[in-house]
C-alpha cells in the first residue's frame, strides 16, 4: 500500500468537475465505437457488392486498428502539449470522414484509406479520454477507466440494430454516410468540455493496489521489465478479442445461424443482431465492474480469473456456434471476459508508472491491442483454407490461459520488485525521480 502525495479533495464546480470531464469523454467514446464494434455488419455486404473477398476487406480492420493503437503515444504526446479540446475536436472531424469515404469507396484502397483515416480518429479520443479518466480520478483509477472503457465497448449497442436495420433497407453505402456524419459531430461537441485537471483540484491518495509514488517519463517506463510482460499479457487475450470483434458475423453466416430466431429474458432476435448488441452491453458492462473489483482486492487476481473465463467461453462459443442459443450466449460471456483488459491495464499503468504522463504511457501499453489485430485477417485466411475457424481459435484459447497463469504467478512478484525500486530510487533523490505533483501534471 503506497500513499501518493496531493491535495486535499476539493469542491471543484462547473465544466471542470471531475465528474463532468469523465462524462465528456464516455460520450466521445460511445461516439466513435462503432467503428470497430459496428464494423462486423458491413463486411459481407462490401463483399456481395465489390467481390473483394472477406480476407482483403479485413485488412481494412486490421488497418483501422493498428492506427488506432500505435499512433496512441504519439498523439498523448500532441495532447499533453496543446490539450485535449483541440486533438479531440480533430479526431472528431476524422471520425466523420472516415465513414463519409468509406461510403463512397468503389475501390479496395480506398476503403483502406477510410479505415485508416478512423483509426487516427478513434486513436485520438480512445488515448486522450483513458489519459483522462487517470489523471482525475487517482484515487478510482480502476472504476474511471473502465467506465470510460465502457463507452467504447459497449457504446455500439445502442445502434447495432439501427445500422444493421438501415443497412437492410438503404444498403451500407448510406449506413456509412449517415451514421459517420453523425459520429463526427458527437465527438466534436464532446471535446468542447475536456480540460487537465490543476495542482489542488485532486484528492488525497490512500491506495489500496500498490503504487509507485514517482511518475515515469514514457521512456523510463520501456526500461522497466514488468512494462513488457504487461505488454505480451496483453497482447494474448486481445487476439481472442479481436478475432471475436472482427469475425462474429463472417462466424454466424458460416454455422447457418445468424438469421435464426433467438429468445431470451423475454426479447426474440435472429441470433446475430441479438448476439452483437449482448456483446456489446457485456463488454461494457465488465469494464466498470471488474475496475472496480481490481480497486479493491487487486490488480492480478481480477486478471487471472477474468483471462481464465476467456479461455473457457471461447473454448465453449466455437465448439456450440451452430445452436443458435448457445452462440448469443457464449458469444456475450466471451465479450465479458475481454472487454475487462481495457480498465484493468490502464488503471495498472497508473499504479506503476504515475499519472503526469498516464495518456502518452496508456498509449504504448495500447499498441499491443494493434499487434493482436494482426491476426485477423490471418485467421480469416486460415479459415479460407481449411474451412473451420477452429485453428485460429485454439490459438487464442491457448493465449488466454497463458495470460491467466502469468497474472497469478510472474505478474505479482514483477509488480512488487517495481514498487520497491520506484521507491528506493526516490529515497535515495536518484535522477531519474520525478515527483508526483498534486494534480496530475497535464
Amino acid at each position: 500500500m503506497a500513499v501518493s502525495p496531493a491535495a486535499a479533495s476539493p469542491s471543484v464546480g462547473g465544466l471542470r468537475n471531475r465528474w463532468v470531464q469523465l462524462t465528456a469523454g464516455i460520450v466521445a467514446m460511445i461516439a466513435v465505437a462503432n467503428l470497430q464494434y459496428g464494423w462486423t455488419l458491413f463486411v459481407k455486404p462490401i463483399d456481395d457488392t465489390h467481390h473483394w473477398g472477406a480476407t482483403a476487406i479485413q485488412v481494412a480492420y486490421t488497418t483501422f486498428i493498428l492506427l488506432e493503437t500505435w499512433l496512441v503515444p504519439f498523439e498523448g504526446y500532441l495532447v499533453d502539449r496543446f490539450g485535449p479540446k483541440l486533438l479531440v475536436a480533430i479526431g472528431g472531424v476524422l471520425v466523420g470522414l472516415s465513414w463519409l469515404l468509406n461510403s463512397a469507396a468503389n475501390d479496395l484502397w480506398m476503403l483502406y484509406i477510410g479505415m485508416a483515416i478512423g483509426g487516427v480518429g478513434a486513436g485520438i479520443v480512445y488515448g486522450t479520454a483513458v489519459g483522462s479518466a487517470l489523471k482525475w480520478f487517482p484515487d478510482k483509477r480502476g472504476l474511471a477507466a473502465g467506465l470510460t472503457a465502457a463507452g467504447f465497448g459497449a457504446g455500439s449497442a445502442l445502434t447495432i440494430i439501427p445500422i444493421a436495420n438501415m443497412i437492410n433497407g438503404n444498403g451500407y453505402q448510406a449506413t456509412f454516410l449517415t451514421f459517420g456524419l453523425l459520429q463526427g459531430a458527437a465527438v466534436v461537441i464532446a471535446a468542447l468540455f475536456l480540460s487537465v485537471p490543476r495542482p489542488g483540484e485532486l484528492p488525497a491518495v490512500v491506495a489500496k493496489t500498490r503504487q509507485v509514488v514517482r511518475d515515469f517519463s514514457p521512456l523510463d517506463m520501456l526500461k522497466q521489465p514488468i512494462f513488457w510482460v504487461m505488454f505480451a499479457i496483453m497482447t494474448a487475450v486481445g487476439v481472442g478479442g479481436q478475432m471475436a470483434t472482427a469475425q462474429l458475423a463472417p462466424v454466424a453466416n458460416d454455422f447457418k445461424v445468424a438469421n435464426i430466431p433467438v429468445s431470451l429474458v423475454g426479447i426474440t432476435l435472429a441470433a446475430l443482431p441479438f448476439a452483437l448488441s449482448l456483446d456489446r452491453i457485456m463488454n461494457g458492462l465488465t469494464r466498470p465492474i471488474t475496475g472496480w473489483i481490481s480497486d479493491r482486492v487487486g490488480r492480478e487476481p481480477t486478471m487471472t480469473v477474468m483471462f481464465g473465463l476467456q479461455a473457457v467461453t471461447i473454448a465453449a462459443l466455437i465448439t456450440t456456434a451452430a445452436n443458435p442459443v448457445l452462440f448469443v450466449v457464449f458469444s456475450g460471456l466471451a465479450f465479458f471476459s475481454y472487454g475487462e483488459i481495457f480498465s484493468l491495464f490502464p488503471a495498472m499503468s497508473g499504479d506503476l508508472f504515475g499519472r503526469k504522463f498516464a495518456t502518452t504511457n496508456y498509449g504504448l501499453l495500447y499498441m499491443s491491442k494493434g499487434v493482436a489485430a494482426l491476426l485477423v485477417p490471418v485467421g480469416s485466411a486460415l479459415q479460407a483454407a481449411t474451412g473451420s475457424w477452429l485453428p485460429i481459435f485454439i490459438v487464442a484459447i491457448i493465449l488466454n490461459a497463458l495470460a491467466s497463469i502469468g497474472c497469478g504467478t510472474i505478474l505479482p512478484r514483477l509488480r512488487r520488485d517495481h514498487v520497491r525500486r520506484a521507491s528506493d530510487a526516490r529515497l535515495e533523490g536518484s535522477s531519474n525521480f520525478i515527483p508526483a505533483v498534486a494534480g496530475g501534471g497535464k
